[in-house]
């Protein structure tokens, strides 16, 4: 037993021993994994579907190709976070008076535009001012807004805002591209729209106008540089080449044949194409419109609509995922609410009302509508049919999305009429003049992120405002007044969601889907996210973080001359598709 022992512990003792060396060779055992940072250079080309307009911030209101070029050259006061918060982007400080009437922004001092002059509070003025006319293209309500608020140059680099009353979502109104007045002051609005300028653009952005592409005297592209000066971070990738298609599917040919390395938006149409393509990185951002089916609530010819029972079964008897699935090509997402997911003012704990056709019946059998002893597949109540006329655009995607809603409202016993009808007739003949039973409908909400549902809930829209609906209820117009003045985020943030359940409780208009933008880049371009979009162009508002070139680290590298080792030192190099 004692031989026994010993031998025991001289094997402990020996495997102890190997342990202690193995340990001491560990770190020439293990391998170094580079660390990858990105590095300066290289030249990204991009597919825009579209054609050139005038790049220009006031006249590209209605061209979208267009805001994405100008997103890149030009800078605003303001700028919005990933959840659609104002951020400061020409603007060093602000301070906001007490009444939340008047605004003062102090400009940074080293921002310049890319001509080398500095930009100062007369561009941010003359700017405002081209928006006032009536020459330039941009909506009515944006015109109008500025032509009531005051604007003064207090000094050099401070401008003031004077509204005239207090107006909580106003920093979203001033993301608006700055233009140069040293450029263009000279000249009218009606002057500026033709001028050379548009196709020649000068800003102050993070990326620089270098010149345009063109075969046979055509426009097919433009070329942007990264400028060195600017105020922020400047941009990873040297150079950007942007080229015009008339499709996705023209876009996505070209990518296939190696021309560009991203698509500025994938259809439904070329999706299955595009999702097959390995080193195709598709990105998909929720788009700031909402579709819905909206009721004439004070309609005497469809008294049910005013019986939030009724509603809610209208709800519960569509199949939404299906229409997303079949009809869009899965391009949307199931509205909840009439805030936008993935904002601030949103509230993550709104009800879902779900797909469930047997608790829909029981709801319409509660509210006394049932299908006639006598025979018929329409459900009635005392002579009153479940039956109404629902207005829908004359395109066929809503017509493909009516006809889904009147066959899952028919297998209930509800009897719908569609009525297809053009955009503007619709607006201008029925929904202003409320001379409707229900319309289906979408709002698109592009450009300000700041939720502001009052235009169309509050009961002082109804008559005359974009309160189709007519929901004349008065707890949810006291949370829009009181959340429109409140300068406060977190106290605006408890009133819309108070909003949100008072409008989901008592569900004046059914909620159909959010639509989405799918974008898609090749993997060789890193750094690229993409969060909910308030207009296309948001795709770069990280643009400054992409990068083709790394510089990768090892914390220790060979030196070939001596074979020593050098701490901290690495090369530039362009990524492989499976770079990390």
């Amino acid at each position: 037993m004692k031989k026994l022992r010993w031998q025991i512990l001289i094997v402990v003792l020996a495997l102890v021993a190997i342990g202690v060396l193995l340990l001491g060779q560990q770190p020439s055992l293990l391998p170094i994994v580079p660390e990858v940072k990105p590095a300066t250079g290289g030249i990204y080309s991009e597919a825009l579907v579209g054609i050139l307009g005038r790049l220009n911030p006031v006249l590209d209101y209605y061209n979208s190709v267009d805001r994405d070029v100008d997103r890149l050259i030009y800078s605003g006061l303001m700028r919005f976070d990933a959840r659609g918060l104002p951020q400061d982007d020409l603007v060093e400080s602000k301070g906001i008076s007490q009444d939340g009437k008047i605004y003062n922004f102090s400009l940074r001092k080293d921002a310049i535009w890319h001509d080398g002059k500095p930009l100062t509070s007369e561009d941010v003025i003359f700017t405002i001012e081209l928006m006032r006319d009536n020459e330039i293209p941009i909506p009515e309500d944006v015109r109008s807004l500025w032509k009531d608020i005051e604007v003064e140059a207090l000094d050099e680099y401070t401008v003031q805002f004077r509204l005239p009353e207090a107006f909580a979502p106003f920093t979203d109104y001033l993301t608006f591209g700055i233009l140069p007045k040293h450029l263009l002051g000279s000249l009218t609005a009606e002057q500026i729209i033709n001028d050379p300028f548009n196709l020649a653009p000068v800003g102050s952005g993070p990326y620089q106008f270098v010149r345009l592409l063109s075969d046979g005297g055509k426009i097919t592209g433009l070329v942007l540089k990264a400028f060195n000066q600017y105020y922020r971070d400047p941009a990873f990738i040297e150079q950007l080449v942007f080229q015009y298609y008339p499709s996705s599917q023209s876009a996505l040919s070209a990518y296939e044949d190696g021309e560009i390395e991203g698509i500025s938006q994938i259809t439904p149409e070329v999706l299955p194409e595009a999702m097959k393509e390995p080193n195709l990185n598709l990105y998909t951002g929720r788009l700031p419109e909402l579709s819905m089916v909206i009721f004439n609530l004070d309609n005497p010819e469809v008294p049910f609509f005013q019986d939030v029972g009724v509603r809610r079964a209208l709800l519960m008897s569509l199949n939404r995922q299906r229409m997303i699935n079949t009809l869009l090509g899965g391009q949307a997402i199931i509205a909840d609410g009439p805030i936008l997911p993935g904002t601030w003012a949103y509230y993550q704990g709104i009800e879902r009302v779900n797909y469930d056709p047997e608790a829909a019946i029981n709801l319409l059998k509660e509210a006394g509508y049932t299908i006639p002893a006598e025979g018929g597949s329409v459900r009635a109540k005392e002579n009153q049919k479940l039956s109404f006329e629902l207005l829908l655009p004359d395109d066929p995607e809503h017509q493909a999305i009516a006809q889904s809603l009147e066959q899952d409202w028919a297998r209930q016993g509800v009897q719908v009429r569609l009525t297809p009808v053009p955009y503007d007739q619709m607006v201008n003949d029925y929904l202003d003049p409320r001379n409707y039973q229900a319309a289906l409908i979408d709002l698109n909400l592009s450009r300000s992120p700041d939720p502001d549902p009052y235009p169309f809930w509050h009961q002082a829209e109804v008559t005359g405002g974009q309160n189709y609906a007519k929901w004349n209820d008065r707890q949810a117009s006291e949370y829009l007044e009181q959340a429109r003045i409140t300068v406060d985020v977190a106290e605006r943030t408890r009133l819309y969601r108070n909003f949100q359940v008072r409008f989901t409780n008592e569900m004046p208009a059914l909620l159909l889907f959010y639509p989405v933008f799918t974008y898609a880049v090749d993997n060789q371009v890193q750094g690229v996210t993409m969060g909910p979009l308030y207009d296309t162009s948001d795709r770069f508002a990280t643009i400054t973080s992409w990068f083709l070139l790394a510089k990768r680290s090892t914390g220790v590298e060979a030196s070939p001359a001596s074979g020593t080792l050098i701490p901290g030192q690495g090369t530039a190099t362009a990524l492989p598709s499976e770079a990390p």
